[in-house]
């Protein structure tokens, strides 16, 4: 079934996919790239103020292993939510799921973003995660953007206004407060979330930037990948980075390179950010100090969490007390 919506003659909003109904189970299932918590517990999480690196540059990117695309997990959602699959562009990758209720008063939210070091990733490896923001009530899209082989920044940047204006523009037709929403992205996604949390000043109704594992400065982890001594994905890191600027350097296309510094554009009406790091994986926490001192310069508070040991992105986020600091941190944005 295909159907068409309009907005003031504007641009068509399609639906491309009908996604199938709650069934029996609870968890949403292990998706390849979407990895399930270690069985050991781990310590709860802390929060970090300074930074323990010598940055030179500025603020950020995020980027994650890609992960392999999946079919969707059937979890079991709150009965009478609708789910959909929309274009809202005319590329292939120009999609979006979306859960919502149609019934009751209009509800905040939840933007999720995929990583996959900008050039890979899709929205499937999310899935069960979009679902438990189901669970707790709130309207959760869930998007796939082009990457950086399809084009360069801001290409990605763009798409996910476009999601967000979107869905904005169709707020009844989501049941959902346009007031009200929040960003959740992932390594790759997190440096787009964020990057939209210091677009102009503040994004109309956004209350609050998530990131897990964000690539905060692409020009720090351009220059980290540098060293012939540093780890493979540290290394990987500064490669995609440079794809993402069209593979033109900083010292060449300073504009571009600037553009995609997160921190390079706080100002005060931007939202309040919290991110997590583990203390030793490939992105590590100073990256989002950077970040941090320059939103606490103009205002706007941010808190950098932090976990031991080397996990990342949505395998960061299966660790024990992440998923519930995270959510609950969610809840006081939303709840305001």
């Amino acid at each position: 079934m295909t159907r068409v919506f309009t907005a003031g003659g504007a641009f068509a909003l399609t639906t491309v996919l009908l996604a199938q109904g709650p069934t029996n189970a609870s968890t949403g299932g292990a998706h390849a790239g979407d990895p399930t918590p270690a069985p050991t517990p781990s310590p709860a999480p802390t929060a970090t103020a300074t930074a323990t690196a010598t940055a030179t540059a500025t603020p950020d990117p995020a980027v994650s292993p890609a992960p392999s695309p999946s079919a969707p997990a059937h979890a079991a959602v709150p009965v009478g939510t609708r789910v959909r699959t929309f274009s809202y562009g005319q590329h292939p990758r120009q999609r979006m799921d979306v859960w919502w209720n149609s019934t009751g008063p209009r509800r905040p939210a939840v933007f999720i973003i995929h990583g996959g070091w900008w050039s890979s990733g899709d929205k499937r490896s999310l899935t069960s995660i979009s679902q438990s923001y189901v669970r707790l009530g709130y309207t959760v899209v869930n998007m796939n953007y082009r990457l950086s082989g399809d084009a360069p920044w801001p290409a990605q940047r763009t798409d996910a206004l476009s999601v967000i204006r979107t869905v904005r523009r169709h707020a009844a037709l989501f049941n959902t407060d346009p007031d009200r929403y929040v960003l959740v992205g992932f390594s790759a996604g997190g440096h787009i979330a964020t990057a939209l949390g210091t677009y102009g000043d503040g994004l109309p109704g956004l209350r609050g930037v998530v990131g897990i594992s964000p690539v905060v400065s692409p020009l720090v982890s351009y220059e980290d990948g540098s060293d012939p001594l540093a780890d493979t994905a540290v290394r990987k890191l500064r490669r995609s980075a440079l794809l993402l600027a069209g593979g033109c350097t900083p010292g060449r296309c300073s504009r571009a390179w600037s553009s995609m510094e997160v921190a390079f554009h706080a100002s005060p009406g931007d939202a309040p950010v919290l991110t997590f790091h583990s203390d030793d994986e490939f992105v590590p926490p100073y990256q989002s100090e950077i970040l941090r001192q320059e939103l606490l310069a103009v205002g706007v508070p941010m808190t950098i969490m932090t976990m031991p040991g080397t996990r990342h992105s949505s395998a960061l986020y299966r660790e024990p007390g992440v998923a519930e600091t995270v959510q609950a941190w969610i809840a006081s944005r939303l709840n305001r």
